[in-house]
């Protein structure tokens, strides 16, 4: 008997009885639906997340002061002492790879246009702040030379800000308020939605640091030229590592920490932040894929026992075909055939069950997935594998049964 016979035939006997075949599917449906959806949903929700810290730059290394320690006490981040103009020139000067670098001063204010006001985050930064984030303009232009140097009164919108305060109206050439210090809006940020820690990076509004540390925030007494944070653009994901190690020893030189004790900054690689959330993403891709695998266990067992059903039940027919001829490789491979057939047919209705669940759960929840070709082979082949584990015993069984005993079976 060819495969294709052999084919036709187990189409026949498991159309013969149409409902336990199908019940007995059930656990393989199940259990590739699940694969498919859960797998889907973990791997578009990790896509997602990686989007969005991959917005807040690329090759990025973000340095900010540390925790200060005194008379054996610890302060909280943030709270050594500040980094300033000269350490972000140094470090363009002298570390190899920097590609661009920005000094960052932050606060927070309402920004007022009329009778609308609308409190945001306003960064001070330098002439690379737009390289170094990877931000575009959609409407107007960036900073000038002069503009830093002199402490212009101009200032650029997030898209959440420029909603806020001029709805769908323009905002380019537009005056508007911080702080009682009034402010020519001469840009517009494109669109980057939320960070990797859950904020919407378009509330925002930025200014010319030194606009920042003369008129809005302050300089402080200790370093008037001080910086929140450096926010540093590394050529290539390869020199990553090597700029970070030169950063940090540069920094440890400047700020006079001591050997043996803590640095008073702190280097974050953000390459390093995405690798990490990627190790994690499939640790829990594996956890998603065995509690789905158990589904198909589950099926794999209600399968052999159909099938053990089906070679008791068709113990003559067995006998006979032996009688005119059958070796029992064929009476071997017809049923494992039935039973790989009833896996894959249970796996392409889960399939279609599974990849139906997960586009509704994109579209009604506003839920990320991410359907793949390769997810798609894969939950059919362990579908597959599942009919040729559980289907091989029944078969064996029925291709080493006596003809003269299958034939006399009542």
């Amino acid at each position: 008997m060819n495969p294709f016979a052999a084919f036709k035939v187990a189409i026949a006997a498991l159309r013969l009885n149409a409902l336990r075949s199908f019940l007995a599917m059930l656990g393989v449906i199940i259990g590739v639906a699940s694969v498919i959806v859960m797998v889907s949903v973990a791997s578009g929700a990790g896509q997602a997340i990686e989007d969005r810290i991959k917005a807040l730059g690329t090759n990025l290394l973000v340095i900010q002061p540390g925790s200060y320690t005194s008379g054996g006490r610890r302060a909280g981040e943030g709270t050594a002492l500040a980094l300033s103009e000269s350490d972000l020139a140094t470090i363009k000067e002298k570390v190899p790879g920097v590609a661009a670098a920005t000094g960052v001063v932050s606060g927070s204010a309402p920004i007022v246009v009329g009778n609308t006001n609308w409190t945001t985050s306003i960064d001070g930064v330098g002439g690379d702040f737009l390289e170094v984030r990877d931000w575009a303009l959609t409407e107007g232009r960036s900073f000038t030379e002069a503009e830093l140097r002199s402490a212009a009164k101009v200032i650029i919108l997030g898209a959440t800000t420029a909603r806020e305060l001029f709805g769908e109206g323009p905002a380019i050439g537009q005056q508007v308020r911080v702080m009682n210090v009034p402010f020519t809006v001469i840009g517009l940020l494109a669109p980057k939605g939320q960070s990797g820690f859950g904020q919407d990076q378009d509330d925002t509004a930025v200014v010319p640091v030194s606009t920042a540390r003369r008129r809005l925030f302050g300089a402080e007494k200790t370093v008037p030229d001080n910086l929140k944070r450096i926010m540093v653009e590394v050529a290539s994901a390869e020199e990553m590592s090597d700029a970070q190690s030169e950063i940090e020893t540069l920094l440890r030189s400047r700020r006079h920490v001591r050997l043996g004790t803590p640095d008073d900054f702190q280097v974050r690689n953000m390459a390093e932040f995405i690798r990490t959330r990627s190790e994690t993403q499939n640790i829990l891709s594996l956890l998603l894929g065995a509690t789905a695998a158990i589904s198909l266990i589950v099926g794999g067992i209600g399968i052999m026992n159909i099938m053990l059903v089906s070679v008791t039940e068709r113990t003559k027919e067995i006998g006979l075909r032996m009688a005119v001829g059958a070796r029992r490789r064929d009476i071997l491979s017809q049923f494992l055939i039935e039973a790989v057939t009833l896996c894959l047919t249970g796996g392409l209705i889960g399939l279609a069950i599974g990849g139906g669940a997960a586009i509704a759960l994109s579209i009604w929840g506003a839920w990320p997935i991410a359907l793949s070709p390769a997810l798609v082979i894969v939950a059919l082949a362990a579908a597959a594998l599942v009919g040729i584990f559980f289907g091989y015993y029944p078969a064996r069984r029925a291709s080493l049964m006596n003809p003269i005993d299958a034939l006399r079976y009542e």
